[in-house]
């Protein structure tokens, strides 16, 4: 049997403030190919370029990855705010419907980070475009220096920072084998309204959504708040995250062979 072929998603990004391109981290690649076993292969955030259908006629799963740009609040019924930016409308508008159509077909799902968020707003719900402004929650924001930079040490930017209890017997809690969990945080928008078919699996110790399910959704449909990316190789939570869609990936060849 080949090895399944995983879309993750690009990000807009202009070089030398001249070149457009699609970018995506070379971490999330990684756990795909690494740690769930998969062909990992950038697809454009840009509904010119990339055409859902024959994408899903090609994987066998989708990632839908962080990014610095928050989801544009139109989609939510909000107006936008330049504090907010920047914002990246054209992988609004494939990563919104494509979170609708994997879920449709079976394909297995894993939003991180903006992932999560998207698939949150794809079933109705909605964001805060800073968690931290709601009273009683903590900075989730990757940490910085005093000079507002941000800290140089990759350690120290992905090292966890708070706990999250997970929905007793839910997909999370059985996929990690516990009902607590301590993740990274790395992130300014966040879930505010969940979507019509968005169940809540983790809550971070100052009422932040941290994971969330799709229900009844065929296969994998997972969303995190955390970069599970992260060194999933030692990271014994994110390795079993990316294992088990690994093992989502497998049955989905096996259902369409």
């Amino acid at each position: 049997m080949r090895k399944p072929v995983v879309g993750v998603i690009g990000n807009a990004h202009r070089v030398e403030n001249r070149f457009q391109v699609q970018m995506v981290g070379e971490r999330n690649l990684r756990a795909v190919a690494e740690v769930s076993g998969g062909l990992p292969v950038m697809f454009a955030g840009s509904p010119d370029i990339t055409d859902i259908g024959a994408l899903l006629d090609t994987v066998d799963g989708v990632i839908l990855t962080g990014a610095r740009a928050n989801v544009h609040p139109t989609r939510f019924n909000v107006d936008p705010c330049e504090k907010h930016e920047p914002y990246d409308i054209h992988r609004d508008e494939v990563a919104l419907a494509l979170s609708v159509a994997c879920v449709a077909r079976g394909i297995p799902l894993f939003g991180i980070c903006r992932g999560l968020q998207e698939m949150n707003v794809a079933f109705g719900g909605s964001l805060h475009p800073e968690i931290r402004e709601i009273p009683g929650r903590m900075n989730h924001r990757m940490p910085r220096l005093e000079n507002g930079e941000i800290h140089p040490d990759p350690t120290v930017v992905f090292a966890d920072r708070h706990d999250v209890d997970l929905t007793p017997g839910g997909a999370f809690a059985k996929i990690l084998g516990c009902e607590k969990i301590r993740v990274n945080s790395l992130h300014g928008q966040g879930i505010l309204e969940p979507g019509k078919r968005v169940l809540i699996e983790g809550v971070a110790e100052d009422g932040t959504i941290e994971a969330i399910r799709i229900a009844e959704a065929p296969t994998f449909a997972l969303g995190v708040q955390w970069h599970a990316e992260y060194d999933p190789q030692h990271n014994p939570i994110n390795r079993k995250l990316f294992e088990a869609f690994g093992e989502a990936l497998v049955a989905r060849q096996k259902a369409v062979a």
